[in-house]
This record gives structure tokens, C-alpha cells and sequence, in this order.
């Protein structure tokens, strides 16, 4: 009788450790399927602000080359005309990086692009038939919002721990430059232009939205 008893609690602890390890297990495998998730879906977020970033900038130094050859249309042939040129250069070396860029990391370019190709180059021409000064104004107003918006970007890459060097570089790079060339348009006369201020309000305004579509379409 004894024995009997003796069995019957042994197969009970048996039986509350395998339950117990059973769950356990389960507990564990849970977890493991839980991280793997999240590390999936963290990878999934990385993934997206990348694309994010490359479509936008692709587009928007395609408008910026688009806007100088707008000004060159007209100013080509004055004293300004090299200046502008140099820039168009930098801005066409700009947009052949993100062309790399956008092939090799496989990223869908925006749809707007005949837009921005349009909208770009009249901005462009328009603003140098007004005069010198409103083409320098346009560049200060383009270039400010662009360079803003590239440290705007370096930050979302370090917040979101991704470390990738080329695009970071590129970032950087470009950046610099599009501050050079706002600088080069306020040594040359940009605030002289007619009703500065209201016009290069406006000009923002359109590369802020110009921005914000070109992330998302």
C-alpha cells in the first residue's frame, strides 16, 4: 500500500514537471517567435525610411538641375551664366548619384517626375526673366529647404539605427553643397530681388510640398 501511494505521488511531480516544462518550453518558443518578429519588422522599418530617402532626393535633384536650366535658358550669356552652370553641374552629378542609388538599392523613383520636371524648369526660367536677383533668390530659398532637409534625414538614419555609410556620405556631401550654393546666391544680390521675403516664402512653401509628395507617390 505503501508503495502504491509512494508511485502515485512520484507520477504526480512527474507529471507537474512535465507540465511545467512544457510550458516553459512554450513560454520560450513564444519569445523566440516574438523577437524574430520584431526584428523582421524593425528590418522592414529600416528598409522603408531608406527607400523613403533616396526616392525624395532622387526627385528633388532632378527639380533642382530642372531649375537651373530654367535660369540658364535666360541667363546663360551674362556674367551669372558660369556661376549657374557650375552649380547646374554639381546639381547633374548630384542626381547621377541618386540614379546609382535608386538602381542598386532597387527603390521605386516617384511618379511626379514629369511634374517636377516642368514645374522645375518654369521656376527656373521664370524667376531669371525677373531679373538676376530673383534667379539668386530661388536658389537661396530651393537650397535652404533642401540642406534642412538632408540634416532632417541624417538624423532619421541615426534615430533609427541604421548604418548605412554610402547614403549617410552622400547625405553629407551634398548637404555642403547645396549650403554653398545658397551662400553663392546671397553674395550675389539674392535679397535685392523684388518683394524678397513674400517670394522666397513662397518658393519654400512649393519645394516643402514638392518634398513631402515626392516621399510618399
Amino acid at each position: 500500500m505503501n508503495s502504491l501511494i509512494k508511485s502515485t505521488k512520484f507520477l504526480k511531480k512527474t507529471n507537474i514537471i512535465r507540465s511545467y516544462c512544457t510550458k516553459t518550453n512554450n513560454n520560450n518558443n513564444t519569445n523566440i517567435t516574438k523577437n524574430v518578429l520584431s526584428e523582421i519588422e524593425k528590418e522592414k522599418l529600416k528598409r522603408q525610411i531608406i527607400e523613403r530617402i533616396i526616392r525624395v532626393d532622387h526627385a528633388g535633384e532632378f527639380g533642382a538641375a530642372r531649375i537651373y536650366e530654367g535660369q540658364l535658358a535666360v541667363l546663360a550669356n551674362t556674367k551669372e551664366g558660369p556661376l549657374i552652370r557650375e552649380m547646374a553641374d554639381q546639381e547633374k552629378e548630384h542626381q547621377a548619384k541618386f540614379n546609382q542609388l535608386i538602381y542598386e538599392k532597387r527603390v521605386r523613383p516617384t511618379i511626379l517626375s514629369p511634374i517636377w520636371n516642368v514645374a522645375g524648369f518654369g521656376l527656373g526660367y521664370v524667376s531669371a526673366l525677373m531679373g538676376k536677383e530673383a534667379a539668386m533668390a530661388v536658389t537661396v530659398a530651393v537650397e535652404t529647404v533642401i540642406s534642412d532637409h538632408y540634416n532632417d534625414q541624417l538624423r532619421q538614419l541615426n534615430d533609427a539605427g541604421i548604418d548605412d555609410k554610402e547614403l549617410k556620405e552622400t547625405i553629407k556631401k551634398f548637404r555642403d553643397d547645396e549650403l554653398e550654393h545658397m551662400h553663392i546666391g546671397i553674395e550675389h544680390d539674392a535679397e535685392l530681388a523684388p518683394l524678397y521675403k513674400p517670394f522666397s516664402e513662397l518658393v519654400k512653401v512649393g519645394t516643402k510640398t514638392a518634398i513631402w509628395l515626392s516621399t510618399r507617390v
